[in-house]
């Protein structure tokens, strides 16, 4: 979900252009069309301040493996090169899916000018494409034929691939949500089909009394809870949005949590596996926080493109078969607090228990330039509820810190927690 409006079909017409009417690829509208500027200097601020604190446990406050972290910088310098790809070929995609009618407007710009300019949407899919590209490189630095993790690595690779053409096809047939709710399920098989590591979870301590046991095998069930998880990562960022950057920006803060929490898990093990587990992690997570950031430039307020679904989708799906494959579920899971709470809120609509509106936005006030929560049940609004009007950067930058300050809760959990939960 964005804060978009698709124009209708009946909107196509052979008459002169209104505000609210479709343009053919043909209109002078496209053949003049041109992007703004990406926001360098808020993304150079954003990344120093998400990125600084990985680099540095990982290159001086942890003693790493030096082939580990070798492998680990390659992936960063592969990243960092899908960053200035992407920063590239945004502009170039945006021309050609406005040729193709795939626009919208936003509508907490609506009565204002900005909410009349036809915004180029679906530009996840340039993410999606450059941070497989970058994927499929890195395994010609890091892995070799035999390597145990190489299978689980292309099923992982093959799960966000589906993701992105099913977000896609989303994007262009408008899927109805609770198709959404499926489609994911799909897209994780290749990665259960390939899975081959344990399927057991630890009995937290002051627990094994009662169950007997200090580690139990689920089994199937194990599998079954990797695909539910899958299921709710993906669709979770796509409800949690509505707000331009917020879809990205709750991501790249997510994913600078999981990069901070694999390099101290690395850090503060001696178990090879354990260390090939949490660096298998950082390469998927490091191209995708580096492309995310560079659609961010774009993405961030005020708008000039939308994600679209195909984003949402793909950036859950990363994340979720990152702590599966990471095995740090329960750690992943905190960090989407946030989300955990969006979705709770958003369970009588999404349940059909109360009207559903197909845009669950906040009301936009044109003469004061502020956003006021309605009765819909979001995060976004149940915030304007409690804390009152704001404009629409503002309340992006408070729940992108709500979402950093439960990254920092969840880091607080495990510490005091270490040693008497498990």
């Amino acid at each position: 979900m964005a804060a978009r409006k698709r124009p209708s079909p009946t909107s196509i017409s052979t008459k002169p252009d209104t505000s609210d009417q479709k343009t053919t690829r043909n209109t002078p509208d496209n053949n003049v069309f041109h992007l703004s500027p990406p926001k360098l200097g808020s993304i150079f601020v954003i990344s120093t301040l998400l990125c600084s604190l990985h680099l540095y446990l990982l290159c001086f406050h942890y003693t790493v493996d030096a082939e580990l972290k070798r492998s680990v910088l390659i992936n960063a310098a592969l990243s960092l090169v899908g960053f200035f790809v992407t920063l590239k070929m945004i502009p170039v995609a945006a021309r050609y899916v406005l040729r193709r009618n795939m626009f919208g407007f936003d509508i907490n710009k609506r009565g204002t000018p900005q909410g009349e300019v036809k915004v180029p949407e679906s530009l996840g899919i340039v993410v999606g494409v450059v941070f497989l590209i970058v994927a499929i490189i890195f395994q010609y630095f890091n892995f070799t034929e035999d390597s145990n993790w190489l299978v689980e690595y292309n099923a992982a690779l093959a799960s966000i691939c589906f993701m992105i053409l099913l977000g896609f096809v989303d994007d262009v047939l408008d899927v109805p949500w609770r198709v959404k709710l499926v489609l994911p399920s799909f897209a994780t098989l290749p990665l259960l089909m390939a899975y081959a590591g344990h399927t057991t979870i630890v009995i937290p301590k002051p627990l094994v009394s009662y169950v007997g046991l200090e580690v139990l095998d689920l089994g199937r069930i194990y599998k079954l809870y990797m695909g539910l998880l899958a299921v709710f990562c993906t669709n979770s960022i796509n409800i949690h949005a509505g707000l331009n950057g917020l879809e990205i920006g709750q991501t790249v803060v997510t994913a600078a949590a999981i990069l901070i929490h694999n390099v101290m898990q690395i850090g503060s093990s001696t178990d090879p596996e354990y260390h090939q587990a949490h660096a298998f992690s950082i390469y998927l997570t490091q191209p995708l926080m580096a492309t995310s950031l560079a659609l961010l430039a774009f993405n961030w307020y005020p708008s000039s493109v939308f994600v679209g679904d195909t984003y949402t989708v793909f950036a859950g799906m990363t994340m979720a078969v990152v702590g599966i494959l990471g095995h740090f579920s329960e750690t992943l899971l905190i960090f989407f607090l946030p989300q955990v709470l969006n979705f709770l809120l958003s369970l009588p609509q999404l349940a059909g228990i109360v009207k559903c509106p197909r845009h669950r936005l906040p009301r936009f006030d044109p003469a004061t330039g502020l956003l006021t929560g309605t009765k819909d049940g979001t995060l976004v609004n149940v915030y304007l509820r409690l804390f009152g009007p704001k404009s629409e950067k503002s309340l992006c930058i408070h729940l992108l810190v709500f979402q950093a300050l439960a990254c920092a809760f969840c880091f607080l959990l495990r510490h005091f927690l270490a040693g008497w939960y498990k």
